[in-house]
């Protein structure tokens, strides 16, 4: 009888999920056979293995100018979004909440409108500056924001391309954050405005903001379409570029920017995943 009862109070075997692993596998696989076939291609050569394609890498004339300008771009690029989306957002949450359809139609509008065709628009723009504001000082804007040592033009294309990814990203954040009890509370405790957003709201969107930067940067370093439209070389281009003469060069270059794009968004689950940790344990 005690046989019988334990026999029917047993659960269940749940069955095995094989196919979970069978689409991981496949997934691992689709993913990691062609970086190793370009890492085989970038080391291969006639008398056998050879790493020159990377210890060339600093010596490769425009490696580091190329580099670092699409890193000067793409730090200008954050701050433009982050000072343009975090004080807009908030103030929708505190002030005005139903123009909230509004931004999120106006921040996702970018993900309809192709790369090509937001170039496009901007090389009608600035040639249109030059036909009617030649003799008036706004003349100059134009021909400040086409500065090839730093050309701004990229920054506002780049803005618009990456708006999407940094607003949904700030919108979870504050999704996440009870926003107008915060700001009340420290207004209660005699903060001011500014003093109740940088200290108490910013802090609790810490997460969402290193989120908005990593997904931002990301673009930044693997955006080849405006640039070469609009005749600029930052990394991408460059590499495009080395690619006509030094292919295994390029194959390289390659690699490496795709495992640092890795890194930074392993390091940005990584981030969320301590910050929920540490918000379930509180």
């Amino acid at each position: 009888m005690a046989q019988l009862t334990s026999a029917r109070t047993k659960s269940p075997r749940r069955p095995v999920r094989w196919w979970r692993g069978a689409v991981l596998l496949l997934a691992g696989v689709y993913f990691v056979v062609p970086l190793a076939a370009a890492g085989y291609f970038s080391v291969d050569d006639p008398k056998g293995f050879s790493f020159e394609a990377y210890t060339g890498l600093l010596g490769a004339p425009g490696f580091l100018d190329s580099l670092w300008l699409t890193l000067e771009l793409a730090v200008v690029t954050v701050l433009v979004l982050l000072l343009l989306l975090v004080p807009a957002l908030i103030a929708v949450r505190l002030g005005v909440p139903k123009l909230r359809p509004v931004i999120d139609v106006l921040c996702t509008l970018p993900l309809v409108v192709p790369p090509v065709a937001l170039t496009a628009g901007l090389i009608g723009v600035l040639r249109w500056g030059p036909d009617y504001l030649t003799d008036t000082p706004f003349f100059q804007t134009f021909v400040f924001v086409q500065d090839p040592d730093f050309p701004l033009v990229l920054v506002i294309a780049y803005v618009l391309m990456s708006l999407p990814l940094a607003y949904r990203a700030l919108d979870a954040g504050l999704r996440a954050v009870d926003v107008r009890t915060l700001v009340e509370a420290a207004r209660n405790c005699g903060a001011s405005w500014p003093r109740a957003v940088f200290t108490v709201v910013l802090p609790n969107l810490r997460g969402a903001l290193l989120n908005a930067s990593f997904l931002t940067l990301a673009l930044v370093l693997g955006e080849f379409t405006a640039a070469s439209i609009l005749g600029y070389q930052p990394f991408p281009v460059w590499i495009y570029s080395v690619g006509n003469s030094q292919a295994h060069m390029s194959v390289a270059v390659s690699i490496l920017s795709l495992l640092i794009t890795w890194l930074l968004l392993l390091l940005l689950a990584t981030v969320g995943r301590e910050r929920r940790h540490k918000t379930t344990t509180s």
